[in-house]
């Protein structure tokens, strides 16, 4: 509702400053989501490291490590948002957009990292076993880094859609597998009252691997965002944005790439053969639906041929 009543009140403009306030305003609250979850989430980890000390388990000392992994990674894309509002330079003539994904790097070796600690932390109770007290705090514990992780997780997913962050998405995704994990030390704690006290370092490892799988999709969609891969879907909605702008008569060579949060791509029109003065208007239309269509464009380079001349080669 609070969207339907921004559009209506406050309709899109089309200058290229309103499309520069746009992209602050979408770092402001991506770093303003980043603050919160970061407190959220140090708040998660303190109670639980707690509870470890006076618990022993290894799989809350896992899930404890991730957590506060997943706090850290904040730092990072909290730096690449302020890079991404400095304006572009001679030298990075596209700007700081591509901090973001320098920070997604640095958020996949820290979460690697975190795995490993904790699957060495769990192989090595399981070579030497110890009795854990406490048990019903531990699932205290996992019930509480639930809440936090799923907390966070909702809050950066919606962010993160809202100004086009694939990062603060997929940390936000992160998150809720990690919510996932903590309930797994509760299974690991009600096994060992059950009287199967390897329960908690095999949830431990269970944990290490969960991480592993689920990074992979982070790091091919990482991967695919530095080779400038876009959603097809998104290439679709500016294709049929052109396609619909009146005067345009076929719409080619429709290219679209991320730079951070937000898009940049080029595209060739052809146009009925008509003066110069009426080309420039359905170029610009086509650029204003172009912006209705993807609300994330910050710059489209459009090429307009009339239907007499043959098409620029790619």
């Amino acid at each position: 509702m609070k969207g339907i009543l921004a559009g209506v009140f406050m309709p899109h403009s089309h200058d290229a400053a309103d499309s520069i306030d746009d992209a602050l305003e979408a770092s402001t609250q991506g770093i303003r989501a980043l603050k919160i979850s970061l407190f959220i989430l140090l708040g998660t980890t303190v109670l639980q490291l707690a509870v470890v000390f006076i618990s022993g388990s290894v799989a809350l000392f896992a899930d404890t490590i991730h957590n506060f992994s997943d706090a850290l990674t904040a730092i990072p894309l909290w730096v690449a948002f302020i890079l991404g509002r400095r304006a572009a330079s001679r030298r990075y003539t596209y700007g700081y957009g591509r901090a973001e994904d320098l920070a997604g790097l640095f958020i996949i070796a820290v979460v690697a990292l975190s795995a490993v600690v904790a699957a060495w932390q769990s192989i090595e109770r399981l070579i030497n076993p110890q009795p854990l007290q406490n048990l019903w705090w531990v699932v205290a514990a996992g019930v509480i880094g639930f809440a936090g992780n799923e907390a966070v997780a909702i809050y950066r997913i919606r962010v993160g859609q809202r100004i086009g962050s694939a990062a603060l998405v997929a940390d936000g995704v992160h998150a809720r597998t990690d919510g996932f994990t903590s309930l797994a030390v509760v299974v690991g704690a009600v096994g060992v009252m059950l009287g199967f006290p390897l329960a908690d370092p095999i949830i431990g490892l269970i944990i290490s691997a969960a991480i592993m799988v689920l990074l992979w999709g982070t790091v091919k969609s990482l991967g695919r965002r530095l080779m400038d891969g876009i959603e097809p879907e998104l290439v679709e909605n500016a294709q049929r944005a052109l396609d619909e702008t009146p005067g345009v008569l076929a719409a080619h060579s429709v290219q679209l790439r991320w730079v951070g949060h937000r898009l940049q791509g080029a595209a060739t029109i052809v146009v009925p053969d008509a003066p110069l003065s009426r080309t420039e208007i359905v170029v610009d239309d086509a650029r204003h639906h172009l912006r209705h269509a993807l609300p994330n464009l910050d710059a489209m380079t459009i090429s307009a041929t009339t239907d007499r001349e043959p098409l620029p080669r790619p």
